[in-house]
């Protein structure tokens, strides 16, 4: 059962988006404080986010999130300017829904993204990663793997069999990239490479990578 952690500080809305979430685990915050309380004492699965907070932006709690978990976040807004949205996606949200919305908007939106997210170990054989306990092996063998390298492991498995581009995944695993040399993102590849043996992570020349689906 997923756990969602949903920041909204109108307390009506959080008690009505969790009833239209079905079955799930909630924890509800109402301030920044409290979702960085609740980050820290839980493990999430989706963090259902509204810009505007008591306590300040939720685009700030974002930021910080991104610096070490790549959690699902949604986005909840009353702005509905193209400045906005692009804010939001620029800061790492992976979905964004303007109020007032559709609860059954929200619920499919939200279904998609926790769609996406691996439940428990992923076993892609002769490979497993529990990227919640931060186990990873290969044939049986433990692998140790650096923050980067966990970050770029589970963009490619969660996204496998799609392309990922360059800049894409410069922003995701540097926390935006703007000052990363480029050159990092073929380095973290080649060390994965190395420390997982035959794993299928493929270059798309001109493009990006690709963890290749199984046949």
């Amino acid at each position: 059962m997923p756990h969602i952690l949903i920041v909204e500080d109108d307390r009506s809305l959080s008690a009505g988006i969790a009833l239209a979430l079905g079955e799930a685990i909630f924890t509800h915050a109402y301030t920044l404080q409290e979702a960085e309380a609740a980050l820290t004492a839980a493990s999430i699965d989706l963090v259902i986010l509204d810009i505007n907070l008591p306590d300040g932006s939720g685009l700030d709690l974002l930021r910080r999130l991104r610096q070490h978990s790549e959690v699902p976040v949604l986005l909840l807004t009353a702005n509905d300017l193209e400045r906005d949205e692009v804010a939001g996606l620029e800061a790492g949200a992976d979905d964004y829904v303007t109020k007032p919305f559709s609860l059954a908007v929200l619920r499919a939106r939200a279904g998609r993204l926790l769609s996406r997210r691996p439940a428990g170990t992923i076993s892609l054989p002769p490979f497993t990663f529990d990227f919640a306990a931060l186990r990873f092996t290969a044939d049986g063998a433990p692998v140790d793997l650096s923050r980067t390298e966990q970050r770029l492991l589970r963009l490619l498995v969660e996204n496998r069999g799609r392309t990922l581009p360059r800049d894409l995944l410069l922003s995701r695993v540097w926390d935006g990239g703007e000052f990363v040399d480029e050159n990092a993102l073929s380095v973290a590849v080649r060390r994965l490479r190395s420390k997982l043996p035959g794993a299928p992570i493929k270059t798309v020349y001109g493009v990006g990578y690709q963890w290749e689906a199984a046949k």
